[in-house]
Parts: C-alpha cells; sequence; structure tokens
C-alpha cells in the first residue's frame, strides 16, 4: 500500500495557475487519461491532468527530458492505451509520478521544456482509457444490498454469504463507454407481476447506479494467488463508474444465475484515472460491527484494518430534457461516499484472484452502488423511489420513479481532508435515447 509522501504535501503550488485554485486536479492529484484534440485526426494519447490543462506525455517523452524507469514509464504512457503503464507496475508508477509532481511544481526549472506539452481540457475529446478485457461488478455496499433485498426478497433481504465473500459477477466490457456516452434504452424480456406470461418490449424502469471503478495495474499469472497484504501493488487507480440497470428486466432474469441482459447495455466510465498512490492521504479504518462475522485470514490483515477504506465523496445529479429546454441548473439526486463499503478494495482483488484467476492490467473492478445508510445517500432510483411506488421530486417541478428518454445522469467525486489538498474525479455524463424499435 502506498503511503503518504512529498507528492502528497498540501503546500506544493504549480507553475500551471490553475491547478492552484479550487481544480479538481491540483499538483497532489496527477490523474491520467487517453485523449486528443477535438476535431483531428490525431493518435489518441495518454495525458495528466493539471488545473484546466492536460501534460502530453508523447510530447514530453519525445523531449528525452527523463531518463530511466521514469522515461520508460512516459513511453508506455503515450501509447493509444494506458494498459503498458498500468502493467509496469507500482514502483515504476510511482517513480513517474514524483518526476511529473517534480516538474510542474513553482519552482521547477522544467517549466520551458514542459509548457509546449501543456493542452486546454476544452480543446481535447477522450478516449477509453485502457483496454478492458474483463468487467467484474461488486456488490460493495450492505445498505444497498439489504434494500434491494428487501425489494426482491422481503423474507430474506440479505443472503448469509454476503458478509462473508464480497459478491460479484463477471459483465460484458464491449459496452463500457467514456463519459460522453449516449445510449439507447434497452429492450427486453420483462414480466408485470399480474401477467401469465412475459413481454418482449424497452425497459420501463431505467436506473443508474452510483459506483467507483478500480483498474488492476500490474498482472498475475492463471493459478497466482495475490495476498491481501500485496494486493494494492495489482490496483492502478479508480475512477467514477456509473452501471446503468435495467429493473425490470433484472427482476425477471435475475435468479437464479443473477445479472445478465439488464446489465450489459451500458456503462460509463469518468476519463480520469486517480492513482492509488492520489488518494494515499484519504485512507480510513476498515472496521465490520462486533456482531457480524470478521473477514477470513486470506481477506484480513493489519495494514487492511487500519486504512483499508477510501473516504471518496460521491454525488449524483439529473439534467431532463426540459430542464436543458429552459437553461435550468441540473438537480442533486443523492450524495453517498465510498467509506460506506463493507468490502475495501484490497479485499475486492485479493478475494477475485484467490482461485488463481488471472488478473490483467486494465481490467475493470465495479464497486457496486454505493449507497449510504440514510435515504438521502441512496446511489440509485430504485431506491430513492422506494421500489417503483414514490416519485422522486425535482425542483423544477418534474418527477421521476425511473429515467426518461432523454434524461443524462452527472456523477462526481472528490476527496478533502484537513491537512491535505482537496482533489477531484472530474465527472461522468451519460444520456439516454428511446429504444429502438
Amino acid at each position: 500500500m502506498l503511503m503518504i509522501n512529498e507528492t502528497h504535501d498540501i503546500n506544493l503550488t504549480s507553475w500551471v495557475s490553475s491547478a492552484n485554485n479550487e481544480s479538481d486536479f491540483p499538483i497532489q492529484n496527477l490523474p491520467f487519461a487517453i485523449f486528443r484534440r477535438q476535431g483531428t485526426n490525431e493518435e489518441f494519447r495518454g495525458g495528466v491532468a493539471i488545473g484546466d490543462q492536460v501534460l502530453d506525455l508523447a510530447v514530453v517523452a519525445n523531449a528525452n527530458i527523463f531518463s530511466g524507469s521514469v522515461q520508460l514509464a512516459l513511453q508506455a504512457a503515450s501509447q493509444s492505451t494506458l494498459n503498458a503503464l498500468m502493467d509496469l507496475g507500482e514502483e515504476v508508477n510511482s517513480a513517474l509520478r514524483l518526476a511529473l509532481s517534480k516538474a510542474l511544481r513553482s519552482d521547477s526549472d522544467l517549466q520551458s521544456a514542459l509548457s509546449p506539452a501543456l493542452i486546454s481540457q476544452q480543446e481535447v475529446e477522450f478516449s477509453m482509457p485502457c483496454h478492458i478485457g474483463d468487467y467484474t461488478d461488486f456488490y460493495t455496499s450492505i445498505y444497498h444490498a439489504t434494500a434491494i433485498g428487501k425489494l426482491f426478497r422481503p423474507d430474506n433481504p440479505l443472503l448469509p454469504n454476503y458478509k462473508w465473500i464480497p459478491i460479484g459477477y463477471h459483465g460484458r466490457s464491449s459496452t463500457i463507454g467514456i463519459s460522453g456516452q449516449r445510449f439507447h434504452r434497452p429492450v427486453g424480456q420483462t414480466k408485470a407481476p399480474d401477467a401469465t406470461e412475459p413481454s418482449f418490449g424497452p425497459c420501463k424502469r431505467l436506473d443508474y447506479e452510483l459506483e467507483m471503478g478500480l483498474f488492476v495495474g500490474k498482472s498475475t499469472e492463471m493459478g497466482e494467488i495475490i495476498n491481501i497484504e500485496k494486493a494494492e501493488q495489482h490496483l492502478f487507480g479508480v475512477c467514477i463508474f456509473n452501471d446503468w440497470s435495467a429493473r425490470d428486466i433484472q427482476a425477471w432474469e435475475y435468479q437464479p444465475l443473477g445479472p445478465f441482459l439488464a446489465k450489459s447495455f451500458a456503462s460509463t466510465i469518468s476519463p480520469w484515472i486517480v492513482t492509488m498512490e492520489a488518494l494515499a492521504p484519504y485512507r480510513t479504518v476498515f472496521t465490520r460491527p462486533e456482531s457480524d462475522p470478521q473477514p477470513l485470514p486470506h481477506l484480513s490483515s493489519e495494514q487492511n484494518n487500519q486504512s483499508g477504506g477510501l473516504d471518496i465523496d460521491l454525488s449524483c445529479f439529473i439534467q431532463t430534457p426540459t430542464m436543458r429546454e429552459s437553461n435550468q441548473q441540473m438537480a442533486q439526486l443523492s450524495k453517498s461516499n465510498f467509506k460506506y463499503s463493507y468490502w475495501t478494495p484490497a479485499q475486492l482483488i485479493t478475494h477475485h484472484a484467490s482461485n488463481g484467476c488471472a488478473m490483467r492490467s486494465g481490467d475493470l473492478l465495479g464497486s457496486g452502488t454505493q449507497s449510504g445508510p440514510s435515504y438521502e445517500e441512496a446511489g440509485s432510483l430504485l431506491e430513492l423511489s422506494k421500489g417503483g411506488k414514490t416519485p422522486f421530486d425535482l425542483p423544477n417541478g418534474e418527477k421521476r420513479t425511473f429515467l426518461e428518454d432523454g434524461d443524462s445522469i452527472i456523477m462526481r467525486a472528490s476527496c478533502s481532508k484537513d491537512g491535505a489538498a482537496r482533489i477531484g474525479f472530474g465527472e461522468v455524463v451519460a444520456t439516454v435515447l428511446p429504444a429502438k424499435v
């Protein structure tokens, strides 16, 4: 687990002045994305956010300012995906972070050399940060799991295995898109409670899920297990993740094997990946109620207990077509925090690899919907509308039980703490289009 070091110093400032003005991307952050200039045929390549600018890592690599492992990392980051950079592992990526931090500081003598590598974020477009070979979605919020369980299984909302192992399912990576994604309402088979047989047509209960995404860094071989004390050496970083859900399709198909077509039609990630090292100041203790089972030895370590959790503020907003047409501000639906997770990132990847499953750089682990203990911290409309029974009131007088065509969902995340700089993840935005029928 990477600890606090000089790159996290709250007193650091950058010669990129916008990084010093309440930005999501101060010098203490330095997240990665894949980008190019809008409206060009340039090759997509890696960049690092600093204030309102993107540092073009291909330009930096070609300048041959650095050497050794840092130059190796820059060359890997110059490719059209970040997979190669991710696979270099914690030590090399930490060296790159330190070198970029020093180069971008106010007292750096590399300002003139690096200034030509800066591009305004307003002038770029993003691509997927990496090739996602495999995608697994977990179910780490006990508050969400209990709330959903009460809707689907009133007499048995939380199954007994939930408190013993991180529950997850393998999803489709082919329909994961970058922020700005526009997708058609899914069509599928559903069965109304009073119907004698199912019907086929557009989803009527379309929902979002407020999640975080964890990207695998250093790969493992088939048959190799991951010790929880070294688990985060195999995690590169974190993004915001919206795992769209067709609740009516899900209700009909999910038993006995779990989610399938209700989850495979679209998922959306934010373009910026905040590294695990950048998150070091926002670690939290991992605890369980004394009445709950404590994790088995392979999912437990003193390090994980002391600082395995992450304190990340999450918020979710909606912008309806009416809001856009009337130039109204988007409306907040809920807010929550990743610290409510019942399982830590280290436990997720440790459990995933515990049977010898190979983990590959760029694989994505979804956290599952991050609902908190209160109603205002619900991470889905299914919870906010109490299973579709109570419409959710919006400030402009509109109501939503589930999402309508033209609705956009916007999610944001950030970390703040006394004695540490505030850092952000940017945002993830996606819009629902009418079904293709």
